[in-house]
């Protein structure tokens, strides 16, 4: 019968012969059987120390007194069979469902961490250890804030999760937001959340991404690209651990990591006038700074090696290898977009070679040609339009990569996209 009602709860059956033998057993739900000794229940829970489990009392008459009785020495139910034998069912249900719940969650922090373990950010370049180093001295602090930057493709997100899934928020939520990904109207309620009726749309009551990470960690990333008012509020956020959702006036309190990351100068962004002082040296506690991997051409190789291991067991074809020709064209490339690059170009390899090795001519970038969008120059020339044709040039050298674009130019994005629209003022010598 226990075997049967065992299974049909997706459980399977152990025994225990002794109340300490039941307080051993753990990732279980509990059972005790009074086997027709009602009168012992109350005892054998009294004996069993509190293990932080739940643990139900069976027999086969119930009474308000023996109930009592058995809850107060600790028994979650007291289930009264045949009768009861629905309501035992569903409790069990329950509880193997909570288990489930709890043993996944610990399965997937598990996994991330693996996953997301320093050993796995491949390089031994001196600048990337330095980063990693330093990175690895502040995990044990879940209240350091930390400043990534690097080009785009050079594993800030990476190595953000990796600071996460191995420090002591790891069992919490790793929540990211790109901000300029997010249209500005929106931003604001994303991450503070809003109460029901606060503008036209607000329907119900949402909780913004500062509560939803609270525990854990929340990644924003680019955040050279998060407005001006939005920077007054996230400094407010970082001094007083709290936040106020929009149209509320109930202060929430957050206990978060901040990780920020950018590839866009904010020393020089400050200068501009474009990112807040106050909040770049609040965030630029510890600076981590990712090199571009042009600059750690001693990496490439064992990258791509491990990129051909990873893509061929996970598309289950044949791995193949690297002709030293191969791996010097792969040194001599520029790899603008760094590691995401180098992926996709041995991702492409694995799919499309059939071979043992790989030649220069199977790892080669492919790089559509750009679309020429540049505007024609009249004479007379105004420094605006000089400037926006420059702008366009630099945006077709990128292949319409205009984040890359404005990494290149040393302007955050959204003074790219004010000079291509023909609204931004000239560049300074040292924004060119």
């Amino acid at each position: 019968m226990w075997a049967s009602l065992a299974e049909s709860c997706g459980l399977t059956l152990s025994s225990a012969g002794s109340a300490a033998e039941l307080h051993r057993l753990r990732d279980a739900v509990g059972i005790v059987a009074a086997g027709g000794a009602e009168e012992r229940l109350e005892s054998v829970f009294r004996e069993m120390a509190p293990s932080g489990g739940e643990v139900g009392a069976v027999g086969a008459v119930a009474s308000h007194h023996l109930a009592a009785a058995v809850v107060r020495a600790g028994a979650a139910e007291l289930f009264a069979l045949p009768q009861d034998a629905p309501l035992l069912r569903s409790w069990l249900s329950e509880r193997a469902d909570r288990l489930r719940g709890a043993l996944s969650r610990d399965a997937f922090v598990a996994h991330e961490a693996s996953k997301y373990r320093f050993e796995g950010i491949l390089g031994e370049s001196v600048a990337l250890r330095e980063a990693l180093d330093r990175a690895a001295l502040v995990i044990p602090h879940g209240g350091v804030t930390l400043l990534i930057t690097g080009e785009t493709g050079t594993g800030k997100e990476l190595l953000a999760r990796a600071v996460h899934y191995n420090g002591p928020r790891r069992d919490a939520p790793f929540v990211d937001v790109n901000c300029a990904a997010i249209p500005e109207m929106l931003l604001e309620s994303e991450l503070f959340g809003h109460e029901k009726g606060a503008f036209t749309d607000a329907t119900t009551t949402k909780p913004g991404l500062f509560e939803v990470a609270s525990g854990g960690t929340l990644f924003l990333d680019e955040i050279a690209h998060l407005p001006l008012q939005l920077q007054g509020k996230l400094l407010r956020v970082l001094e007083e651990r709290s936040i106020r959702r929009v149209g509320g006036t109930r202060t929430i309190s957050v206990d978060v990591r901040i990780i920020a990351a950018t590839h866009v100068d904010l020393a020089s962004a400050v200068s501009r006038g474009e990112f807040r002082q106050d909040l770049y040296y609040r965030l630029n506690v510890v600076p981590l700074s990712l090199p571009p991997l042009r600059d750690r051409r001693e990496d490439i190789a064992p990258l791509a090696r491990a990129f051909l291991s990873r893509f061929s067991k996970e598309y289950g074809l044949p791995q193949p290898r690297l002709t030293p020709a191969a791996e010097r064209a792969l040194a001599m490339h520029p790899w603008v977009g760094n590691v995401r690059e180098l992926r996709n170009v041995i991702e492409r390899a694995v799919l499309l070679h059939r071979g043992e090795v790989l030649d220069p001519s199977d790892v080669a970038p492919a790089m559509p040609a750009p679309t020429s969008r540049e505007a024609p120059i009249p004479f007379p020339a105004t420094m605006a339009e000089i400037t926006r044709a420059a702008a366009l040039a630099m945006v077709d050298r990128c292949i319409g990569n205009k984040s890359e674009a404005a990494r290149r130019l040393g302007i955050s994005r959204p003074r790219l996209l004010r000079l291509l629209d023909g609204r931004g003022e000239q560049l300074t010598d040292n924004e060119v």
